[in-house]
């Protein structure tokens, strides 16, 4: 596997799916499995760090009382609405 340093979320998403995919065909001994596991455990912590990292890096521009403020992106409950 790469180094996840130098890969791009999309890198790190495919080797993840790609090693989930050798686990779930089964045929794997022990051993290989246990060492891709951890593998993927890493790909998936750095890929939820990177999403961590993107959603810090979304704004969004609200125009307030005719000026245009940047807000951090997150949906509230107020914003969903009732969903009832």
């Amino acid at each position: 596997m790469e180094e996840k340093n130098n890969l791009s979320f999309e890198e790190a998403i495919e080797q993840l799916e790609q090693i989930v995919s050798r686990l779930e065909a089964g045929d794997v001994p022990l051993e290989q499995a246990i060492e891709w596991f951890q593998e993927g455990m890493r790909l998936s912590q750095f890929c939820s760090r990177k999403l961590d990292q993107f959603e810090k890096k979304i704004e969004i521009l609200l125009e307030e009382d005719g000026e245009l403020v940047k807000k951090p992106f997150g949906i509230t409950i107020e914003d969903k609405g009732d969903s009832d």
